[in-house]
């Protein structure tokens, strides 16, 4: 019987790093980091994420979808 390999790296929050503070709705380029190509947002455990910054990018994708810098689904 084979193990679930599980990914042991330690992923730093890029925002918490960076010293970013402010997370902008319309900074589509840093927020298109953070989502996949099917443009969901990216779970924490893959985007390594901090949980407040997690909420903040969520909350910053969503509102530049309904602003329209963002696509709902990819072309």
């Amino acid at each position: 019987m084979q193990t679930k390999k599980t990914e042991n790296t330690d992923k730093q929050c890029y925002f918490c790093l960076n010293n970013i503070v402010e997370i902008d709705y319309k900074d589509v380029q840093t927020l298109r980091r953070f989502v996949s190509s099917y443009m969901k947002i990216a779970p924490r455990r893959r985007s390594g994420l901090c949980a407040n910054h997690q909420r903040k990018v969520a909350r910053a994708v969503k509102q530049s979808r309904i602003a329209g810098l963002m696509a709902f689904v990819p072309k």
